[in-house]
């Protein structure tokens, strides 16, 4: 039996996402690259994390927008999606090269997840 996710399946766990979670966008300033495992961000900075404002650009994908204002002098290099405001479980991490900030300096995040 071939087994394959359907775009009607697809559309289906968007939308389940869509309406039983509550999104919160985090960051980090630790080093490292994201991988499948991870369940914390690289060393999660101080700052509350955001609720993601959800869209869905397209029948298969989330999407989270979501701001977060520095409160100190640091070097964020990683964000993350959660379904929680404190710990929580990690839904998506993206790494990225270290962006300097000062304190009241922002970042807006849009996060992508693609049901494929």
């Amino acid at each position: 039996m071939a087994d394959i996710y359907t775009t009607a399946g697809e559309a289906v766990v968007v939308d389940a996402i869509e309406a039983q979670l509550s999104c919160y966008i985090g960051w980090g300033t630790g080093a490292g690259t994201a991988a499948k495992g991870d369940t914390t961000l690289f060393t999660e900075a101080a700052e509350t994390r955001v609720a993601g404002v959800e869209t869905q650009p397209d029948a298969s994908t989330n999407q989270w927008d979501g701001t977060i204002t520095s409160l100190s002098a640091q070097t964020i290099t990683n964000a993350g999606v959660f379904d929680a405001i404190s710990t929580g479980n990690l839904i998506v991490h993206g790494d990225f090269t270290g962006i300097p900030l000062g304190i009241g300096d922002k970042i807006a995040f849009t996060v992508t997840l693609e049901q494929t």
